[in-house]
């Protein structure tokens, strides 16, 4: 900002704002948390030097990067955005799995509906009325899958193995 309202990580410094500020044009002083949060993470010497080494046109993003991270480490010291990550990727892999479970539920009922209508008696249709007859059973025990896989049914909302509901409040 260069002398008349010295940015964020100046203001925090306590330092005069230079015209060639390397925070200035990253870190506003309308939002003073921003750079506190990544002080607090990284260290104003380490975002510095982290700046400098990142060409001009790439640094804006490299805050965005920066400030995510610093946030991620500030509610979850130990894990961080890794933590985020792990619970979004869980609750992905649980969904698929809700989504088979929905899709083979599906297959199962639109398969009995095809076997109420009445069917001939010849030896090939008797055949293919065992076959139809076996995998109905074995959709029928559909019912028990969704207790291995960790919830109810597919209808029901996915539980939280890591029970991680500080990420997201």
């Amino acid at each position: 900002m260069g002398g008349s309202s010295p940015c964020a990580s100046c203001k925090l410094l306590r330092r005069r704002c230079a015209k060639d500020c390397i925070f200035a044009p990253y870190f506003p002083s309308d939002d003073p948390q921003k750079f506190a949060m990544v002080h607090k993470v990284f260290g104003a010497s380490n975002v510095s030097k982290m700046l400098q080494e990142i060409p001009v046109h790439q640094r804006a993003d490299a805050v965005s990067s920066l400030v995510y991270e610093a946030n991620a480490r500030v509610r979850d010291p130990v894990y961080g955005c890794v933590g985020a990550i792990s619970y979004l990727q869980s609750q992905v892999s649980q969904l698929q799995m809700q989504l088979a479970v929905a899709q083979t539920e599906i297959l199962c009922i639109q398969m009995q509906q095809e076997n109420n209508p009445l069917q001939t008696t010849s030896s090939a249709s008797q055949m293919d009325i065992q076959d139809d007859k076996s995998l109905l059973l074995s959709c029928n025990n559909l019912n028990l899958i969704p207790q291995y896989l960790g919830f109810a049914s597919s209808s029901n909302a996915i539980q939280d193995p890591l029970k991680r509901e500080s990420l997201w409040t």
